[in-house]
């Protein structure tokens, strides 16, 4: 049975992926990104981190399992009709790659082996190159992520947090931070240059009133109005914490919020599965809870996207009986305030 397994390789693999694609748009972020980039709000510097990332990823995903198949965000079309960016990718992603790629139409071949359908009853890794666009050209919170689907189910999730605080409370202490889960062996963080690894678990709390929020910078991704009224209902009275990406999750599972919504902005939109498969093993294995805003648990056996849930709740949990306490206790107030 798959949950038998220990993916002790996967993990591995995973984690040496997400290092170097963390590199090298470590590296786009340097040479690219400027002043000027971002008054002319010029996003070909997230194109570039986005392709060489995902051509990163593929090939060492490939090298390893060659039989795994991979749901990723992007496709190559783009980037064959502009020969002078992908002559620019191909020289980003093989400055991090021990294995080189020779020619564009391999590069674009690696980027390309991200166009699985997804589905039930398979094998698959999904992968989001760059979570975050806008926090990235801002030097702000981005992520690199990537997860393994088995049957319908997140076994093994690694985020790579570049300019993310090893402490939240130290801003200008060290940053660049590793998130790691496998299923049933918990929560892990470690940084990009040491790979001594420390346990992480969601914060314990007797009460919601207690807690802090983590929510999207840019309201396009929630509802900040219907946070407000949720936290109203909840007593919360402490300021949310506000960024970009799937470092949201990696807040909440080591302990310094409490809580991620992310409400739905349109009736017909359906989450993406990159989007959050990494960050709702995070914070499962960290001892938190996540469902949708109906509280069904999250399906990743419907494709490329969450297609049978509306939004998201992540929280953390009750210091008592039951442990998902707290997760029950926002679950009813976003209900009240979405009228569900």
């Amino acid at each position: 049975m798959a949950a038998e397994q220990d993916y002790t390789k996967e993990r591995s693999v995973a984690i040496e992926a997400v290092i170097k694609a963390s590199q090298l748009c470590e590296s786009v972020f340097r040479e690219l990104v400027n002043a000027d980039t971002i008054v002319k709000k010029d996003k070909s510097p997230v194109t570039i981190a986005d392709f060489g990332a995902q051509a990163v990823v593929n090939s060492i995903l490939q090298a390893h399992f060659p039989n795994d198949r991979i749901v990723g965000e992007e496709d190559s079309k783009d980037l064959k009709a502009n020969p002078d960016t992908c002559q620019k990718v191909l020289e980003l992603a093989n400055s991090v790659m021990e294995i080189k790629f020779q020619s564009q139409s391999e590069l674009c071949e690696s980027i390309d082996r991200g166009n699985f359908a997804g589905g039930p009853g398979s094998r698959f890794w999904t992968l989001d190159p760059i979570d975050g666009t806008k926090g990235f050209l801002r030097g702000e919170q981005f992520a690199v992520c990537l997860a393994l689907i088995v049957d319908g189910k997140v076994r093994v999730g690694v985020m790579g947090c570049p300019n993310l605080p090893r402490r939240l409370q130290e801003s200008d202490g060290p940053r660049g931070t590793l998130m790691i889960a496998v299923e049933g062996q918990g929560a892990f963080q470690r940084t990009f240059d040491d790979d001594s690894e420390k346990k992480i678990e969601v914060t314990k709390t007797s009460s919601a009133s207690k807690i802090q929020f983590c929510e999207s910078v840019e309201s396009g991704h929630t509802k900040h109005d219907d946070n407000a009224r949720i936290a109203e209902i909840l007593q919360i009275s402490e300021k949310s914490i506000r960024m970009d990406s799937q470092c949201k999750y990696a807040v909440v599972a080591r302990g310094e919020a409490g809580i991620y919504l992310r409400l739905p902005t349109s009736a017909t939109y359906e989450e993406k599965i990159w989007d959050h498969a990494s960050g709702a093993l995070l914070i499962e294995e960290a001892g938190g809870h996540i469902s949708d805003v109906l509280g069904n648990p999250l399906d990743f056996s419907q494709g490329r996207t969450l297609k049978m849930n509306k939004g998201i709740i992540a929280t953390c949990a009750f210091d008592g009986e039951p442990s998902g306490e707290i997760h029950t206790q926002v679950l009813s107030a976003v209900k009240a305030v979405l009228n569900l």
